[in-house]
């Protein structure tokens, strides 16, 4: 059962899945996934009266969580059956790792940012959710023990595709990766056949940055 509290933002909720559709979004899916997971529990108390506004709001450790229609585009893209095995570079928040959870059958999240990793874990619990699995660590490394991943997601920018993450990928699995300097970047999307790594670029975009070994150096 819903808490008041999650009552309190059902209403705000339908409408910011109203306007995603306005915006565009037609996987039903994914609007059912944003439907399902409360965003409100993931952004600071201060600032859950703006946590259905379609807007990137911070988060702390000078990170944040990046606008809902964001979200939308990129789960679009990967176009998930329900059936795969998930990597997501960059917990954040959490948010987006509950919405995986929602349309993937597991979902693997490595965080840099312990204090980070550790509001995510609490807010993920609520959610309720049980094919979740967190680490604290250099996600430019990915996460190897459970490779290889039908698809991973980087949520910050690199300056190339981390190599690790290209090892990572299963057959016909997809990577989405934000490439480019610190300030500008493209969103590409990765294709593994055999060898080969088939990269196609979508749109330009604007993530904060890659922070390890195979990114930007901290």
């Amino acid at each position: 059962m819903e808490s008041p509290v999650g009552r309190q933002y059902k209403g705000a909720r339908s409408r910011l899945i109203e306007e995603l559709r306005e915006k565009g979004v037609r996987d039903m899916s994914v609007l059912r996934a944003l439907d399902l997971t409360p965003r409100h529990l993931f952004v600071p108390t201060g600032i859950r009266h703006r946590a259905y506004e379609d807007t990137a709001l911070p988060i702390g450790s000078s990170q944040t969580i990046s606008q809902p229609s964001v979200h939308a585009r990129y789960l679009e893209t990967l176009a998930l059956k329900g059936t795969e095995r998930v990597l997501e570079i960059g917990t954040g928040s959490g948010y987006q790792t509950v919405l995986l959870a929602h349309l993937a059958a597991q979902v693997f999240s490595v965080e840099r940012i312990k204090a980070l990793l550790d509001n995510a874990r609490e807010a993920i619990k609520l959610c309720e959710v049980s094919n979740v699995s967190l680490m604290l660590g250099d996600g430019t490394y990915g996460w190897k023990a459970y490779a290889p991943y039908d698809a991973i997601l980087v949520g910050a920018a690199s300056p190339d595709v981390p190599q690790p993450l290209l090892d990572q990928l299963a057959e016909g699995g997809r990577l989405l990766v934000p490439v480019g300097s610190k300030d500008e970047q493209q969103l590409l999307l990765i294709t593994r056949k055999g060898r080969t790594f088939n990269r196609e670029t979508l749109t330009p975009v604007r993530f904060v940055p890659l922070l390890g070994d195979h990114g930007w150096n901290p």
